[in-house]
């Protein structure tokens, strides 16, 4: 899913509307939302480390529910000078100086001073579950259990695939797109996913979106997809540097599974950039994933791939329902009675 911030570094950002796609309509919607309409009700996840919290609510005089994510930008190098960080408008608050140490809160000017934004709205039941705060588990998925669990869920439960579908026909994000590969078997459309603002090279995190529909995930790949894949690995890794000068031996380029969203898509990120997601128990590296193809073609159909779950998904319902995983019991705090030693 992408979203984004186009100003120019140099421009004052808007923060009040929010161009919003719906994911629950077939066409793209021009509707404004504006956060002083937005009523919070509940505060799903506050990240610490990410500088990330995603709060639930409604917008005023309208329906259902709306989510949104805000979360602090990195630092960009050209802030970091005379007209940036370090300008006559800086303020700076003192919490205390001794000596040589002083620890204070820097007040920057407020086009430095953003705060990435995203918005889902109206949200599902399912949008709600994937922002909360909430234990995580790992399955090991052998085939058997993805023919019998996985893919009935997968083909009930997926989210809405419009936006994707609107990105490829040319209806939405046409402006975003980094680039085109208009072949329907092998071609794909690279452009900024929603998690990074399509400025800020420290952040950078863009998404290739195969235009070959019916390709799901990870697990429907064989030798047919190889030419689609390095298609994908090479020209991505081209454009990246063309317009980003990021070189191909600085981009962490995966895949997902399971992945967010079912319809085959490759991450690019900056090898510096922490991103979510990244990690053992989720990422597979493109390279990895061709070689292991290039050897044994129908690798991923009997591999067995392990991946997370978290308790409010409902696809932890379906393995704990079969006895593959089993919720986490937290004690009553308020009725343990307290032991006089």
């Amino acid at each position: 899913m992408s979203d984004s911030n186009n100003q120019s570094p140099d421009l004052e950002p808007s923060s009040k509307k929010i161009k919003i796609n719906h994911e629950n309509d077939n066409t793209v919607s021009e509707n404004q939302l504006e956060l002083k309409d937005f009523i919070l009700e509940k505060v799903l996840n506050n990240n610490t480390v990410r500088k990330q919290v995603c709060l639930q609510g409604k917008f005023r005089d309208k329906s259902g529910v709306a989510l949104v994510v805000l979360e602090k930008n990195a630092f960009k190098n050209e802030d970091l000078d005379s007209k940036g960080y370090f300008s006559v408008d800086t303020e700076l608050k003192t919490f205390f100086q001794n000596d040589i140490y002083g620890n204070y809160e820097c007040f920057p000017r407020a086009s430095i001073n953003g705060i990435k934004t995203s918005i889902t709205y109206p949200a599902t039941e399912k949008h709600i579950a994937k922002f909360s705060q909430q234990e995580t588990h790992i399955v090991l998925e052998t085939p058997e259990l993805y023919q019998k669990l996985t893919l009935p869920h997968i083909e009930k439960e997926q989210f809405n695939l419009q936006w994707v579908y609107n990105i490829l026909e040319g209806k939405s994000e046409q402006d975003r797109i980094v680039y085109d590969n208009k072949c329907e078997q092998d071609g794909f459309v690279l452009l900024p996913d929603l998690k990074w603002d399509g400025i800020t090279k420290e952040t950078l995190y863009l998404l290739a979106i195969v235009r070959r529909r019916g390709i799901k995930s990870l697990r429907d790949l064989d030798e047919t997809h190889l030419p689609l894949l390095k298609r994908i690995r090479d020209e991505g890794k081209k454009k990246i540097f063309e317009k980003y000068q990021v070189p191909a031996s600085q981009l962490r380029v995966y895949l997902h599974y399971q992945p967010s969203f079912y319809h085959l898509h490759v991450h690019f990120t900056y090898l510096r950039h922490e991103a979510p997601g990244i990690y053992a128990e989720k990422a597979h590296l493109l390279d990895t994933v061709i070689g292991n193809i290039e050897m044994i073609p129908d690798y991923y159909k009997k591999a067995t791939l392990p991946f997370t779950i978290r308790e409010m998904d409902n696809i932890f319902k379906v393995y704990e329902t079969n006895g593959h995983v089993q919720r986490i019991v937290k004690p009553d705090i308020e009725n343990i009675e307290l032991i006089d030693k």
